[in-house]
């Protein structure tokens, strides 16, 4: 395993950590070989949320013995104050520790959002006291748009220490970003390292983000011990070659086609629809196996793909040209 600075928070982190969402599909036994398996592999760092159903309790309970082996990392949609301050305790609680590493800011996006969370009685307030009672060591965010990207790096630069964003073979609409987080000391998480599941070739997966000097680390989702063992071996699979450049351009291209990189720009669907959310969840349901938790996030929405009145014009405003209509129609039979 290599191992480098977490940005600004001066943690020493493995380039390659551990992304929660997968622990929901199985058990506490099941999230222990993983944790096992990590150990072997030199993985010191693990990202969940209070968002990921059981994730933060079986993590906690096979943390017990070695928590001082890892840097733990949790986020939360919490916006205000109470919300945020409510969430920590519950994390703390969940992961059976009194402090968590990393508290992050979860997928911020909108105007309303950023006034809240930042503003008088906001979350950041509560997690400024956390910090200061020793509960939380360092604060970031997430983000899946570009805009709160752009926004947390620069606006709120000396609020986060970290920032995730979406970063793999068909997702580099952040790239100039990340230069910037390097430029500010600002550590970038890449999420998505497999693009929701719909890369199959994890080696060159992991070799592609591993080899951008931007990217100070990655946490695909890992839900069994082989999906460890499998990213951990791209860390010293060395440089990109001309072979690997050309199965990153093939991928790009066949997926290019109908993957939706939530670039945003879609938006605003006049029926409301939030069109990359509906792909998103669909994908955790197809590729990830998480079918209920997938679903209750899609139902959870006012406005879902069964909504779309079919007028195009998202089509029109894609920069990728995806037939944004046609997806819509099978997201809408898979949530069924």
């Amino acid at each position: 395993m290599k191992y480098t600075t977490l940005g600004k928070t001066g943690l020493n982190v493995s380039v390659v950590g551990l992304g929660g969402i997968p622990i929901q599909r199985t058990d506490v036994e099941g999230t222990r070989k993983v944790i096992d398996a990590c150990v072997e592999c030199g993985v010191n760092y693990i990202d969940t949320a209070r968002g990921y159903t059981v994730s933060e309790e079986y993590l906690g309970e096979v943390l017990e013995g070695r928590r001082d082996k890892f840097i733990l990392a949790t986020k939360t949609m919490a916006r205000d104050y109470d919300g945020m301050k409510a969430d920590i305790e519950k994390s703390l609680k969940n992961l059976r520790t009194n402090y968590i590493d990393l508290y992050q800011i979860h997928n911020i996006k909108t105007d309303a959002e950023f006034d809240t969370c930042f503003g008088e009685n906001g979350a950041y307030k509560a997690l400024l006291e956390a910090k200061a009672e020793g509960k939380i060591g360092h604060i970031g965010a997430t983000a899946h748009g570009l805009e709160a990207f752009e926004r947390l790096i620069t606006e709120f630069e000396d609020k986060i220490e970290t920032i995730m964003f979406p970063f793999n073979i068909v997702e580099s609409q952040g790239l100039e970003l990340m230069k910037k987080c390097t430029e500010k000391n600002i550590a970038f998480i890449a999420m998505k390292p497999m693009a929701g599941g719909n890369l199959e070739d994890g080696t060159l997966a992991m070799k592609y983000i591993l080899n951008n000097p931007d990217c100070t680390i990655a946490i695909p989702g890992m839900g069994d011990a082989k999906e460890v063992y499998e990213n951990c071996a791209a860390v010293d699979a060395g440089e990109l070659n001309e072979e690997d450049k050309a199965a990153c351009q093939k991928i790009i291209s066949e997926l290019g086609k109908n993957f939706c990189r939530r670039c945003g720009y879609c938006a605003p669907c006049p029926q409301g629809i939030n069109i990359p959310s509906n792909f998103l969840f669909a994908n955790y349901l197809r590729h990830y196996g998480l079918a209920e938790w997938a679903k209750g996030r899609y139902y959870s929405m006012e406005k879902t793909a069964k909504d779309c009145i079919k007028c195009g014009v998202c089509e029109t405003r894609c920069p990728y040209e995806l037939p944004i209509r046609e997806m819509l129609v099978k997201v809408a039979e898979d949530m069924k």
